[in-house]
C-alpha cells in the first residue's frame, strides 16, 4: 500500500489481512492509478480547474448549484471540519440526512478533508446508529436538524461521537452559519489512492452491520466500469432518482456517475413513485435511478405525466422480474437498465446496455469485471447450473474488523450471497437469495433483527421473521408470532412498535399468529418449514 495521508490510522488499522482480501484487477487502461488521488479532485474540482464552474451540477428544492457552486460550499464545509471541529485525515465523519444538494456538499466536505464518510440511512433509529457509531469509532457526525434527535440519543450510549453539527438549523452555531465565515478555498488533502474514503454499512443477516471499507481508487473505478460501458450517459444529461446516498447504489446513480461526465442531478428528499414521476416532468430529468418496486408503481402513472425527457431508466437493488421489465417497456417505450451490485463491491458490475437486454437476465460481467457460477466446494459450473455467483475486479469486500470476512472471499473471489446460472449465451440469470437476506422494495433487511424488535413488545413470546414473494416488492416481511399467555393478537400494534423500533421499512407487512414454531430437538429454529408453508 502506498504511504498515507491519515493522522488517524484507525481505517488501515483495521482492514483485513490483505491474504483475506479478494483478488483485485486493473485490466481496463482507465483503471491504473497513481500512488495519490483524492477522489474530490477528480470529480468535483477539475470542472472547475478547466473552466466549466458553470455547468448546471446538483439542485433541490429551492436550490440549484453549479459545479462552482458546489465546490465553493463543500470548501467552506471542509474548512469548518478542519478549522472549527478539529477533524484530522483518517477521522470518521457521520452523515445523516435525506437526498439534498447540502447533505451531496457535506460528502463532498468530508472527502476533500481527508477524512472517511460514513453515511447512513434517514430512517435509521438511536440503536441502529448506535451499531455504525460504535463499529466504526465515528468522531464527528454532520446532521439534517430535522433527524437530530435519534442521533443525539445514539451519541448518549457512544460517547466516542465527540462532535454533532447540524445543517439547515438557522442557528448561529448551525453548518450554514459556521460555513459562511470560511473561505471558498480549500487544499484537498493529498490522500493515497489507496486511503480509505468511505465505510458503507450493509444489514448482516444477523442485523449486525458490516461496514464496507472503500478507497480512492474505488470511487473512481467504478465510475469507469459500469457508467462508461453500460448507462453510456452524456454531459447534458440530468439525473434522478429514488436511492438514498447511503446506499452506494444511490451515491453512485445521484452523485458519483453524473459528476463523472460533467452532468448534472436532482436530489429528492421524497422520491415515492408519484412524486418521482412529478419531478422528472419538473426538471425534464432524462436518466432515472431506482427499485423494480418503484417502476412497478410508476408505470400505471406514467400516461398522466409528460416524462418524454426521459431516455435511460436503471434497475437495481433487488432482482428486476421480467414482467416488471416488460410493463415499463409498454408504458414508455424505454428498455431498462438492469444491473447487480454489492455494497461490499461499491456499485454494479453485472448489466448490459439497451440493446442487448434479454428479459429475466440480469447481463454479462462489466468490462472492467469477472464473474463465474461456483458450486459449494468452490468449483466453476458449466452453462445452466444454479451456483454461487462470484466476482472480482478492480474494487471488492474489505470487511472492517469483521469474521465474515472470510465467508464472503474465497480464493480471491466476492462470493455476493445470489444464487446464479448462466444461459448458453453467457447471460447470467438471478435465481434467489443464497442467505437469509430479505430484499424487500430494494432494502436489505435482516429478519433476526426484525426478531428482536417484536420480541421486545410485551404480547411476544417467540416469533420468527422470513422473506415470502411478492409480485410488487419483490419479497415481502412475513413474521410468525407466538404470544404470551393472556395477550390477543393485534398485528397493527405489532407493526407499529417494530416502526417505532427500527427503520420504519423494516416492519413486517404480514403478521401470522402461532400456537408454536418449528424447531429441532436441540431447540434451533427451522426457518425452512416456515418458508414451506
Amino acid at each position: 500500500m502506498h504511504p498515507s495521508a491519515h493522522l488517524d490510522t484507525f481505517a488501515r488499522d483495521h482492514l483485513p489481512p490483505q491474504d483475506q482480501w479478494p483478488e483485485l484487477v486493473f485490466e481496463l487502461p482507465a483503471l491504473q492509478f497513481g500512488p495519490r488521488l483524492n477522489a474530490a479532485t477528480e470529480l468535483l474540482d477539475r470542472w472547475v480547474a478547466q473552466g466549466q464552474g458553470d455547468r448546471p451540477c446538483v439542485q433541490g428544492a429551492g436550490v440549484k448549484w453549479s459545479y462552482a457552486d458546489l465546490q465553493a460550499e463543500a470548501n467552506r464545509i471542509a474548512n469548518v471540519l478542519v478549522n472549527e471541529l478539529g477533524v484530522v485525515p483518517g477521522n470518521r465523519v457521520l452523515l445523516r440526512g435525506a437526498n439534498t444538494p447540502q447533505l451531496a456538499a457535506c460528502w463532498f466536505a468530508v472527502i476533500k478533508a481527508g477524512a472517511i464518510a460514513v453515511a447512513t440511512m434517514p430512517l435509521l433509529r438511536a440503536v441502529e446508529l448506535g451499531k455504525v457509531i460504535a463499529k466504526a469509532e465515528v468522531s464527528h457526525a454532520l446532521c439534517d436538524a430535522a433527524l437530530a434527535d435519534e442521533l443525539a440519543a445514539a451519541q448518549q450510549q457512544n460517547p466516542v461521537l465527540r462532535g454533532i453539527c447540524l445543517f439547515r438549523s438557522g442557528e448561529p452555531d448551525g453548518l450554514e452559519a459556521r460555513a459562511a465565515r470560511h473561505p471558498a478555498s480549500f487544499t484537498n488533502v493529498d490522500t493515497a489512492s489507496d486511503d480509505c474514503a468511505l465505510i458503507a454499512f450493509t444489514s448482516g443477516t444477523t442485523g449486525q452491520p458490516k461496514g464496507t471499507m472503500h478507497f480512492h481508487r474505488d470511487i473512481i473505478a467504478i465510475c469507469r466500469c459500469w457508467p462508461p460501458h453500460s448507462l453510456r450517459a452524456e454531459a447534458s444529461d440530468v439525473f434522478i432518482g429514488s436511492p438514498p446516498l447511503a446506499f452506494t447504489f444511490g451515491l453512485g446513480g445521484l452523485l458519483l456517475f453524473p459528476m463523472s461526465v460533467g452532468a448534472s442531478t436532482v436530489l429528492l428528499e421524497k422520491a415515492a413513485p408519484e412524486l418521482l414521476l412529478k419531478a422528472i416532468v419538473e426538471h425534464r430529468a432524462t436518466v432515472c435511478f431506482t427499485a423494480p418496486t418503484s417502476y412497478r408503481a410508476m408505470a400505471p402513472l406514467v400516461a398522466q405525466h409528460d416524462i418524454a425527457s426521459l431516455r435511460k431508466c436503471v434497475s437495481a437493488g433487488e432482482a428486476l422480474p421480467a414482467a416488471t421489465r416488460a410493463l415499463w417497456k409498454e408504458k414508455t417505450g424505454i428498455e431498462l437498465l438492469d444491473g447487480i451490485g454489492a455494497t461490499e463491491l461499491l456499485h454494479i458490475f453485472i448489466s448490459h446496455t439497451e440493446a442487448t437486454a434479454r428479459p429475466g437476465a440480469t447481463g454479462k460481467p462489466v468490462p472492467g469485471y469477472r464473474a463465474c457460477i461456483l458450486d459449494d466446494a468452490g468449483r466453476a459450473l458449466p452453462p445452466g447450473q444454479i451456483g454461487h455467483l462470484a466476482v472480482k475486479g478492480p474494487t471488492g469486500c474489505r470487511y472492517l474488523a469483521d469474521g465474515r470476512q472470510r465467508q464472503y472471499v474465497h480464493d480471491g473471489w466476492n462470493l455476493t450471497g445470489d444464487a446464479y446460472l448462466v444461459d448458453a449465451d453467457g447471460y447470467y440469470v438471478y435465481q434467489a437469495r443464497t442467505d437469509d437476506m430479505i430484499i424487500s422494495g430494494g432494502y436489505n433487511i435482516a429478519g433476526p433483527e426484525v426478531e428482536a424488535a417484536l420480541l421486545s413488545h410485551p404480547a411476544v413470546a417467540e416469533c420468527a421473521v422470513i422473506g415470502v414473494p411478492d409480485a410488487e416488492r419483490g419479497q415481502l416481511v412475513k413474521a410468525f408470532v407466538v404470544l404470551r399467555e393472556g395477550h390477543a393478537g393485534d398485528a397493527k400494534a405489532l407493526q407499529e412498535h417494530v416502526k417505532a423500533s427500527i427503520a420504519p421499512y423494516k416492519y413486517p407487512r404480514a403478521i401470522e399468529f402461532r400456537s408454536s414454531l418449528p424447531r429441532t430437538e436441540t431447540g434451533k429454529l427451522q426457518r425452512f418449514k416456515l418458508r414451506e408453508t
